[in-house]
């Protein structure tokens, strides 16, 4: 692969008449594509001002992300991609935290601004004053710039243990890495048609669609935001040869009414994250295309790849150099040990963290935010956060993550601003949040609510008062409630967040949980503990309750 930076990738298509986007019932060639992001390219530059050149673009899939992002690849610039199920607040810390000195997006995500207090320009899309403001730079030549590969294109947010999340940097050289890497491993080329129904704003999509596309030179087919019931018929349209994924979109997809002409498709492959383990071969069968699903993370500072013949539950295999380490002492745990049911029968000795010890590979670190790189890199490592046990044949499974963040269909997000909101709640005492598994894959969101009289706990109430947060981002919501007089803590006064984790919701105090996502909330019965675990059985997911 080569060491380039990726703006290099962009100016070989300077002059290419393929088709570089569809989008709806527009397209447009590499040539138009890159002259639009050199117009803007221009814009910044002589709109830079003092400071970095930091550009939040808070749109959906979008052709003007696509041409921001190439502004910023040819100009040196960077882009942030600003998450819009952020709300309140923590929107507006993220837009300052980043330093940000434009703002891009549209009349659909305007509204999330409005009462925010920014000192930020904002650039509406869809507007005639947008449309003035690029005028003058209309035909504008490639930026004459040095772009160097250590120069940062990207801040991409996560999240870790702390309240606030972190933005993960990534350089020209990075994205040209991991996307020589995808081209590689999806066989991406000229004739290659990539749906783009993931968030630009996450790695996922930058990192495994975007940017393997442009270096591809294949065509980009955006969608404004990922829908299952017109995934398939989408990818017939356009004829796209390969879609990328993370977290639930496969799950989704197969709940679609089965067709007798499923197969019937132009998909070649299907790469993605976090996809659940039988939904991956179900995919397989029923649309007649191959799946490759892996471990990592925004970060990339540790993967895991599935292989043929590996355990039923097994992440993958990983380069020897990955270990489950204890996170105190730095040593490396045992080997996991099964009963004959292939339960783990040493979760204590056997279940650490996941770190690569060879280094930190394409880790590059958060922006201004020396504390957690100091956590994440320590001993010269790249320590994931997630936990993981092995077997004695070098398998590695996924234990779960830190108690303090969550991710739920794939975005990740940290406990503490919704402890934060939860605890507004009347009657509140103290409010902890926590990841439980879901029957499919990934987490939902857990809270106990200790207070003051529990018996007075108003479900209705609670749904109305949630809905009034406008500080609640999207996947925020609880699915299950847990309401009691006290919280376990330690004797330090800390809530006890590993045994309400293990207890779930089947545990002595009263739980209301949505049997559905978005639906009220109802209290928990003792034949919905039973449907619940019969699904996590179903999906071969039971082990992540014992």
């Amino acid at each position: 692969m080569e060491s380039v930076p990726f703006r290099s990738f962009v100016v070989a298509r300077a002059e290419d008449e393929g088709t570089a986007i569809r989008f709806e019932d527009r397209s447009w060639t590499y040539r138009e594509a890159v002259r639009a992001g050199a117009e803007r390219a221009a814009f910044l530059r002589a709109a830079r001002g003092d400071g970095p050149l930091h550009v939040g673009v808070l749109l959906e899939n979008v052709p003007e992300f696509w041409f921001w992002l190439a502004a910023a690849s040819l100009s040196g610039g960077v882009v942030v991609g600003i998450n819009p199920t952020r709300r309140g607040a923590e929107l507006a810390r993220d837009i300052e935290h980043t330093d940000c000195r434009w703002l891009v997006t549209d009349a659909r995500h305007r509204q999330l601004l409005e009462g925010l207090d920014l000192d930020v320009p904002v650039l509406e899309v869809d507007t005639d004053a947008y449309a003035a403001r690029l005028a003058p730079f209309s035909g504008a030549a490639m930026p004459d710039v040095e772009v160097a590969g250590d120069d940062t294109l990207l801040l991409i947010f996560t999240s870790g243990t702390s309240g606030a999340p972190k933005a993960v940097i990534c350089t020209q050289r990075k994205l040209s890495l991991t996307s020589q890497n995808v081209v590689r491993i999806a066989r991406l080329d000229s004739r290659s048609v990539t749906y783009v129904a993931m968030p630009m704003f996450h790695s996922n999509c930058l990192f495994m669609g975007w940017g393997p596309t442009i270096v591809a030179g294949g065509t980009t087919v955006l969608r404004r935001k990922f829908s299952a019931s017109s995934a398939l018929p989408d990818i017939r349209k356009y004829g796209c040869t390969y879609f990328h994924y993370v977290g639930k979109p496969l799950s989704y997809i197969l709940a679609q009414p089965e067709q007798s002409d499923d197969a019937d498709n132009p998909l070649e492959l299907v790469f993605g994250n976090e996809g659940a383990e039988l939904d991956i071969e179900r995919f397989r069968r029923r649309f007649d295309v191959q799946v490759i699903d892996s471990y990592g993370s925004t970060e990339t500072g540790a993967t895991v790849r599935r292989v043929d013949g590996m355990p039923r539950g097994a992440l993958g295999r990983a380069a020897k150099e990955i270990k489950v380490l204890d996170p105190d002492s730095g040593e490396e745990r045992p080997p996991a040990v099964f009963d004959a049911r292939g339960r783990l029968q040493n979760a204590e000795e056997a279940i650490g963290e996941l770190v690569n010890t060879g280094g930190v590979a394409l880790f590059e670190g958060y922006y201004k935010n020396e504390e957690a790189n100091e956590k994440r890199t320590r001993n010269g490592w790249y320590w994931t956060g997630d936990l993981a046990y092995r077997d004695s044949d070098g398998f590695l499974y996924f234990a779960g993550r830190d108690f303090e963040w969550l991710r739920v269909d794939g975005e990740n997000f940290s406990a503490a601003p919704i402890e934060g909101i939860l605890a507004r709640f009347p009657g509140v005492v103290l409010a902890a949040v926590y990841a439980v598994p879901d029957e499919v894959v990934g987490d939902q969101v857990m809270a106990a609510l200790e207070m003051r009289e529990p018996e007075a706990f108003d479900p209705p109430a609670f749904d109305t008062f949630l809905a009034g947060q406008n500080d609640l981002g999207t996947k925020w919501r609880p699915r299950y409630v847990r309401v009691g007089r006290a919280l376990p803590v330690t004797e330090t006064s800390k809530v006890q967040k590993r045994r309400l984790r293990a207890e779930r919701w089947e545990c002595a105090d009263p739980v209301w949980f949505r049997p559905v996502s978005g639906e009220r909330l109802r209290r928990l019965t003792p034949d919905d503990c039973k449907t619940l675990r019969a699904a996590f059985a179903a999906r071969g997911r039971e082990s992540l309750l014992a």
